[in-house]
């Protein structure tokens, strides 16, 4: 068996401690949790960015709606009024732009099912960042 003389050159690191090793252990847990936390706004700030998106679909379909009912079922109205009852006419027309600001605003309210404000990838990265950690103090 030979023995090996170590460098003189370089000082012959001691073994931690155990405080030294929980300190580690919690200097690094404390940097996974900031990336993890990064993780998580970045996640949210993508899930906001799609919630914009539908927001504006939202006012298009009111402006949309709004418009349409103010200025075409008044024309509409008026043609229609020359073969019905004035009142019917007007409400006929109202009718079927209440119709069309329905059809837009349901297809807005399915674009905002499509966005989770929960970042689930960073969540499950918590979850088996705390179960890795678990599994090393026990």
């Amino acid at each position: 068996m030979t023995y090996t003389q170590p460098d003189p050159t370089q000082p012959k690191q001691p073994d931690k401690s155990l405080g030294d090793l929980f300190a580690d252990l919690s200097a690094e847990f404390t940097q996974l949790v900031r990336t993890q936390v990064e993780l998580a706004k970045t996640e949210i700030r993508q899930e906001t960015d799609k919630l914009k998106v539908a927001g504006g679909a939202f006012g298009a379909a009111g402006v949309a709606g709004w418009m349409a009912l103010l200025l075409l079922s008044f024309a509409a109205a008026w043609g229609l009024s020359e073969v019905m009852p004035e009142g019917v006419a007007f409400l006929l027309v109202g009718l079927v732009y209440a119709a069309v600001a329905a059809a837009l605003f349901v297809a807005a309210r399915n674009r905002m099912k499509d966005i989770n404000l929960v970042p689930k990838d960073t969540v499950e990265d918590v979850k088996e960042d705390v179960q890795w950690a678990r599994q090393k103090l026990s």
